[in-house]
């Protein structure tokens, strides 16, 4: 039997925020690299995930959501999101089907898609949410704008269609060898991960306004093996950092209780994903002007994609 050719290459996510880009990541990748929450602008750097099948490797880049950008922060999110445009051999262009037109967010991006002549499948998500005839029209509407190589109609959060996604990227790559190890799933270090597990659960239990003002700093990850039973358990030492006082005192909570229950979360889900206890102390420190301090904000932007 003639074995098939091996592909490779490089696919980007890219959309505007909310429209299920971390869920879809997650969901091809069958791990979590990415978190996921409700609120806007939850992805703030370019997440690599490795996706190891058969006959090809498929590393699919997890971009921040285009948004109207307020601080240096933002306009840092919005160019690594745009930066992959010019990277990558395919795009993923991630839209809602409750989208009755192209607005100016999608329309933004189909400009930047249109400048760089890419090979781009449109993902249509959420179709639970509509009617096939909307589905229809709207499949119609950007068929018009752009030769799309694929229109694709999925659920994300219901993995209904995404393994098409997998078979239409694989179906138009390069053939190459693999640009990482077959074990490995993810570029971002254990330390990366523990930073965004803990800003995610402080994403999902903080108040709408305080998100968004704090980043977490991981000071002290160390590997420690138990004097009891002798078995290896990670010491994690992380600071949430947020814009005011008056932040702190949410994020600590009544007698700390909101602290310890952010921690109690992340922690949860550290032990799933390293496969061993962690010991996890958080504090938070009021860092007013972070989003606009290029020594912090330089840690998100875009780094050579290979």
């Amino acid at each position: 039997m003639e074995q098939k050719e091996f592909k490779s290459g490089f696919v980007s996510i890219i959309g505007r925020t909310n429209v299920g880009k971390s869920t879809l990541i997650n969901s091809l990748v069958g791990e979590k690299i990415a978190i996921m929450t409700k609120k806007p602008q939850t992805t703030r750097t370019a997440i690599k995930a490795i996706i190891n099948r058969p006959n090809s490797q498929i590393i699919i880049i997890d971009t921040p959501g285009v948004h109207k950008p307020k601080t240096k922060l933002g306009e840092i999110m919005n160019d690594t999101a745009f930066e992959m445009v010019k990277e990558v051999d395919i795009m993923l262009f991630i839209i809602e089907a409750t989208s009755k037109e192209i607005g100016a967010g999608d329309r933004k991006i189909l400009e930047k898609i249109k400048q760089s002549n890419k090979k781009t499948i449109l993902i249509i998500n959420k179709i639970d949410l509509v009617k096939k005839q909307e589905l229809l029209s709207l499949m119609k509407l950007y068929s018009e704008e752009y030769k799309f190589i694929e229109i694709l109609p999925i659920s994300a959060l219901k993995k209904d269609n995404t393994d098409k996604v997998l078979e239409e990227i694989e179906k138009n790559l390069e053939s190459g060898s693999a640009y990482y190890n077959t074990e490995e799933y993810t570029d971002q270090t254990m330390r990366q991960l523990a930073e965004e597990i803990i800003r995610e659960k402080a994403l999902k239990l903080l108040d709408e306004e305080i998100p968004h003002g704090i980043y977490v700093e991981v000071e002290k990850m160390k590997m420690s093996k138990s004097i009891i039973d002798n078995k290896q358990f990670y010491n994690i030492e992380a600071t949430i950092y947020c814009l005011r006082n008056s932040h702190k005192g949410i994020i600590i909570g009544k007698g700390g209780q909101m602290l310890k229950k952010i921690g109690t979360y992340a922690r949860q889900d550290l032990e799933n994903m390293f496969g061993m206890k962690v010991n996890l102390k958080t504090w938070v420190k009021v860092k007013e002007d972070w989003q606009d301090t290029d020594t912090i904000i330089k840690k998100f932007k875009t780094k050579d994609k290979k």
